[in-house]
């Protein structure tokens, strides 16, 4: 019996584990897309140091896009308020003034804020950043939060 070749070897495993060999084609794939999106978003995710040294040093202002009930329970202090609905519907006169300022998108767990932030650069805000973990990630560290009584 004569030896495969590598090449041989290669193709008669492709043969065999065709869902495998497709899943990693795939993962691959999907590892350059999202490599190639953060590099060339303009947006940066930033943690819980990083939003402190933005609003420290950059006066940064932290932009809530929770809902009523959940900025009422908590939020970092000085936060504006603004429903994601209105952001994706242009209706941002209450941040416009904030366009050349740093500007961080914080939701509940880090889900959303990223796709906001997109929006946001995308509606010619400059320096805009998503907080990692959302409000959740900030509780967890057990940094400060204000409620807002009715």
């Amino acid at each position: 019996m004569e030896e495969l070749t590598f090449v041989q070897q290669v193709q008669q495993f492709a043969t065999n584990h065709v869902v495998m060999v497709v899943a990693w084609v795939a993962l691959f794939v999907a590892v350059i897309f999202n490599f190639y999106k953060s590099a060339t978003s303009k947006i940066k995710v930033v943690d819980n140091a990083q939003i402190t040294q933005l609003i420290n040093k950059e006066d940064a202002v932290v932009l809530d896009v929770r809902s009523e009930d959940e900025f009422r329970s908590g939020h970092i202090i000085e936060s504006v308020h603004l429903f994601p609905s209105d952001i994706k519907q242009n209706k941002t006169h209450t941040i416009d003034k904030y366009k050349e300022t740093p500007l961080v998108v914080v939701d509940g767990n880090g889900m959303t804020a990223q796709s906001i932030a997109s929006v946001l650069a995308k509606q010619g805000f400059n320096k805009v950043y998503a907080l990692k973990e959302g409000i959740a990630g900030w509780r967890t560290a057990n940094l400060p939060l204000v409620k807002k009584h009715k």
